[in-house]
């Protein structure tokens, strides 16, 4: 459903914002020179004011009756989208090794080094488990997603290609790998058949990637990944990761130029997730990333205006999306519930089974194993029951928050790490909080489209829109 941006200039008599005939509106600043942001905190709706019409339109306004009589329909919305939807996709690690040694990676290290590769006669019996279990549960015109994850799938190859040729018709296969394996005829199996790929490089030199992503002796990465990039160049179901640490937030807007001129289609730009002590050592400080973020944020819509050509940050489209219509998402990290055993699941190389991947260096959160547990008892077991059951409601300061359903106070993992309870705050939350008020400019400004994919509001519906001049 797609929400129109509501800017009122000249109100009229209606219904009191903040009292008990009323919706709960709060205001924000947005940082806009002319406007400012107005929110239902429980139903996510958000109008943009003018500032010297702010008070007449909490007074009471057309926007307050037109709203009222849609706030239902609204907080029905949100509760089907945060907790009645269905998993329909599988990260599925394939092997629990890699040949890599990142800083800040969420996988152990002993089991990285040492770990085990999933057989190929393992690997397409948890195939046909999930497809049994997705043929129940789905529409039947709907392809569960499968995405080969890390550790390294490419290092068991053969029987990855195995599955993916043996069931190419009854998932989406997606591979997300270092880069470092993939030569031509790789390249040219995923691409024939329409795989998602997703690489990983921290920076536009050798200089800065090379500082988290290097091998078990030190050696970087970088290289190996830039020629994959350029195999890649003009493929569209490809995309590039980049995590965000204090080794190379400085260079973001470098970072976006770089990705840019090799036409990367789509980016992510993610803040390293603290569910490892690596990873910890080297969170960069949230104030000081918003303000690299959004820079790198301000770079892209200055190359879309120069060249035609988008670089969707996929993290910051997520969270613009997610005011504009928020049932066209495509991430489910920056909402709460998160998507982990909601939305999707993990799936170790032992055949284990977590709420997500940042969970399996954490053996308190499995909930069974696809050999030998029913998968659907799996998915409400405690573990999991603990990772869907987190609401910001539960959660301070989040429960206070205006903001609250546009970032979700993310990573459960991360914060149980960090906190030691999943009842906790993330470790980003001026860095969200900054990007829903920057969002909320760019709205304002009317540049939203730049940041977003072609086609986002194919099949959206218009359910509010109330514009004056």
């Amino acid at each position: 459903m797609s929400r129109k941006s509501t800017i009122i200039a000249a109100p009229s008599r209606g219904r009191y914002a903040n009292t008990g005939n009323g919706p709960s509106l709060q205001p924000i600043d947005i940082g806009h020179d002319t406007y400012v942001g107005l929110v239902d905190p429980d139903t996510a709706f958000w109008s943009l004011v003018r500032k010297d019409k702010l008070g007449d339109v909490i007074a009471g306004s057309d926007l307050l009756s037109q709203y009222r009589k849609k706030s239902a329909a609204f907080a029905q919305e949100m509760e089907m989208l945060r907790f009645k939807l269905k998993p329909s996709a599988v990260y599925f690690n394939p092997t629990e090794r890699c040949n890599l040694n990142c800083d800040y990676c969420y996988i152990p290290e002993e089991m990285r080094k040492n770990g085990e590769h999933m057989s190929e006669g393992d690997l397409l019996e948890a195939l046909a488990i999930l497809k049994s279990y997705f043929r129940k549960t789905l529409p039947k015109e709907s392809l569960p997603q499968i995405v080969f994850h890390g550790s390294e799938p490419m290092l068991n190859r053969e029987v990855v290609f195995s599955a993916i040729e043996r069931y190419q018709n009854d998932f989406r296969f997606g591979l997300q790998t270092n880069g470092t394996l993939l030569d031509d005829a790789a390249i040219d199996f995923l691409t024939s058949r329409g795989v998602g790929i997703g690489l990983s490089v921290d920076g536009h030199t050798a200089e800065i990637a090379n500082k988290t992503r290097h091998n078990w002796t030190g050696e970087g990465s970088f290289s190996k990944v830039l020629a994959a990039m350029e195999r890649l160049r003009g493929y569209s179901s490809y995309n590039v990761i980049c995590t965000v640490t204090n080794q190379n937030m400085q260079s973001l807007c470098q970072i976006v130029d770089f990705f840019h001129s090799c036409e990367v289609p789509v980016c992510m730009l993610n803040p390293v997730r603290c569910t490892q002590s690596g990873a910890q050592n080297i969170k960069p400080s949230d104030n000081q990333l918003a303000k690299y973020y959004l820079a790198a944020l301000d770079r892209t819509y200055e190359l879309f205006q120069k060249t035609g050509r988008r670089l969707v940050v996929a993290n910051f489209a997520n969270v613009l999306i997610g005011i504009v219509a928020p049932t066209a998402r495509r991430l489910m990290c920056d909402i709460s519930p998160c998507g982990a055993g909601r939305c999707f699941f993990a799936l170790s190389a032992k055949g284990d089974i977590f709420p997500c991947s940042e969970f399996i260096g954490l053996p308190n959160f499995k909930g069974g194993n696809i050999f030998t547990n029913d998968l659907a008892k799996t998915l409400t077991s405690e573990p999991f029951s603990k990772v869907t059951g987190r609401k910001v409601e539960n959660i301070e300061p989040c429960r206070h928050c205006a903001v609250r359903h546009f970032c979700g106070a993310p990573c459960p993992a991360e914060a149980n790490e960090i906190h030691g309870s999943l009842d906790s705050v993330g470790a980003f939350c001026e860095l969200y909080e900054e990007q829903v008020r920057y969002a909320l400019r760019q709205i304002a400004d009317g540049k939203e489209n730049a940041f977003l994919w072609d086609g986002w509001d194919l099949g959206t519906v218009t359910t509010f829109n109330l514009s004056t001049p």
